[in-house]
């Protein structure tokens, strides 16, 4: 409000759980009635995984995939009903290099991805007949955040002890100004990320072979270094 020509009426905050999705419609009828339309969708909540699956209860799955992937595609069921009558509107979801790859410690945090991923490539191919509606899947690489310290680990109850270095990963500044650069874009998918993971993506893509082969040897490392507390 300080910086800007916005006015108080011009911003509306509601809290939101993802995993009630009895409530999302409500949401979403409150700000249509206080804006008039949805331009917007972004998608962006949800949590990470620490844990080896062999070790992982599966309610623990079930609450990833409840939240990252359930709750994501209820709030747009809902917020697409109201850009389909007005024929244009623009759905973001943050994805991860994550949807497009596998990683071990995080095989519950990569299926809800990869499903977000085929849910959003499958419903744009629906959307043929409303060309101003946009289907925009992000996929960030390690950027900094407090995702680490709210992973999922084997058990619910239990949160990870250790969340490491971050000064390595892509500023989050940065990450949201390529992330509204691929919005304005329209581009229907984005790589957001530094080398050398980009280059993974790069390989996963278009040489698969390499990328199981090179999956495995860091795959090995960074499991070492978890059971050692690393």
């Amino acid at each position: 409000l300080e910086i800007s020509n916005l006015s108080e009426k011009d911003i509306l905050v509601l809290r939101l759980d993802l995993t009630d999705r009895s409530s999302h419609e409500a949401a979403t009828n409150s700000v249509l009635k206080h804006f008039g339309r949805i331009d917007v969708l972004v998608n962006n909540g949800g949590r990470s995984q620490r844990s080896l699956f062999v070790d992982t209860n599966l309610d623990v799955y079930n609450a990833i995939i409840e939240l990252n992937y359930l709750g994501t595609i209820s709030l747009t069921k809902y917020v697409l009903n109201h850009m389909i009558q007005r024929r244009k509107g623009k759905i973001v979801t943050v994805s991860s290099v994550m949807g497009i790859m596998g990683a071990p410690l995080a095989t519950g945090y990569c299926a809800s991805k990869h499903a977000l991923q085929g849910f959003f490539n499958s419903l744009r191919t629906e959307l043929t007949d409303y060309p101003e509606i946009s289907i925009i899947n992000i996929c960030p690489g390690p950027v900094q955040s407090k995702i680490i310290q709210n992973v999922f680990t084997e058990n619910l109850a239990k949160s990870i002890e250790n969340s490491g270095d971050q000064s390595h990963k892509m500023p989050t500044d940065r990450c949201a100004r390529l992330t509204l650069v691929s919005t304005a874009n329209d581009l229907k998918e984005a790589w957001i990320s530094d080398h050398p993971y980009l280059a993974v993506c790069y390989l996963w893509q278009y040489a698969p072979t390499w990328a199981w082969w090179l999956m495995n040897r860091m795959g090995k490392r960074r499991i070492q270094n978890f059971k050692s507390g690393v």
